[in-house]
């Protein structure tokens, strides 16, 4: 049971599709303003599924917004491992870590569009290979946080004595998400590398196998499985009452009612003592991160009917 004093966080994920600039930025101060911990964006080459909207690039996107708060912290759920190389993401991210004081989220991934990699001529390849790819990608971002100085000799990247200097603000290092619970591929990397683990909606299901697989992983390599905290990304339809929740529903079922977005499944849908009741359940599970997607895509009736209404509940008044 979550007890005062435990720290529950919650961030809010705005793709950044057919917005402006500034509908961004609103947003995130607005979540500043309210409480919220963090704001997310999503890293790709163009909007999904709808190429032709317009959508800014993730990477100046999070500088932007960092440059233009003051406690907020953002990141991206994730960063393509395939787009940069690890020793310039490692600089990239070192820098943006000094200039917003320390509040940088860094969650790295091994790509989930193919077709922007096909399209872009950037390396693609098997599950395992990317897979590869990101715990290389992984080992150079960790070595170089925590060193001026870093080498490595992989099958995909090496580096010879590159230089990190200054280091990150935050220590050890800004916290590494690592999202997904495949046993073979992914796991191993939270185990080794993740500061967080994002818990995706089909591993809800099957909880206690996951943990009992990521704590395996942990006692092979020696770490302490408790270091690792966990985060669940999900869709947020919240409404003060029953006749608006059900029209808000309706809107999620079609902006979010595709099998990934795990609505039915693992969504937060109700009004605010409901979704308590709902983030008290995955609390008792051990999950103190929620990042939410909301049904109207971060609009300010939501976000304040939560942060007055539902955080205060979790120590966020």
């Amino acid at each position: 049971m979550w007890q005062v004093g435990e720290p529950v966080d919650f961030g809010i994920y705005v793709p950044q599709l057919a917005f402006e600039y500034q509908d961004v930025l609103d947003r995130a101060r607005l979540c500043e303003e309210l409480g919220f911990s963090s704001f997310w964006l999503f890293d790709h080459l163009y909007g999904p599924q709808f190429p032709d909207l317009p959508a800014l690039e993730g990477w100046t996107l999070a500088t932007a917004l960092l440059a233009r708060t003051t406690t907020l912290r953002v990141g991206h759920l994730v960063l393509c491992n395939n787009f940069r190389h690890p020793a310039l993401l490692a600089r990239m991210a070192t820098t943006l870590d000094v200039i917003s004081a320390g509040r940088l989220e860094v969650g790295l991934g091994s790509g989930s569009v193919e077709e922007e990699h096909h399209q872009a001529g950037l390396p693609w390849g098997s599950l395992a290979e990317r897979s590869d790819r990101l715990g290389e990608g992984l080992e150079i971002l960790t070595r170089m946080f925590g060193s001026e100085k870093t080498s490595f000799e992989g099958r995909h990247y090496q580096l010879r004595d590159v230089p990190n200097v200054p280091l990150p603000v935050q220590r050890p290092r800004p916290p590494i998400h690592v999202g997904g619970a495949h046993p073979r591929y992914t796991l191993p990397l939270v185990a080794r590398y993740a500061d967080v683990w994002n818990v995706p909606v089909y591993a809800l299901g099957d909880w206690q196998r996951r943990v009992g697989r990521l704590e395996d992983e942990c006692e092979r390599i020696g770490r302490d499985p408790s270091t690792i905290r966990k985060s669940h990304e999900a869709v947020l339809v919240i409404a003060p009452d029953d006749a608006s929740l059900a029209t808000a529903r309706a809107k999620a079922e079609r902006r979010f009612g595709g099998p990934t977005w795990g609505l039915e499944e693992g969504g937060y849908i109700g009004t605010p003592p409901a979704i308590v009741d709902r983030i008290a359940e995955r609390v008792e599970q051990g999950i103190t991160m929620f990042v939410f997607f909301t049904f109207d895509r971060g609009g300010e009736s939501t976000l304040r009917l939560f942060a007055e209404e539902v955080m205060p509940h979790f120590g966020r008044a």
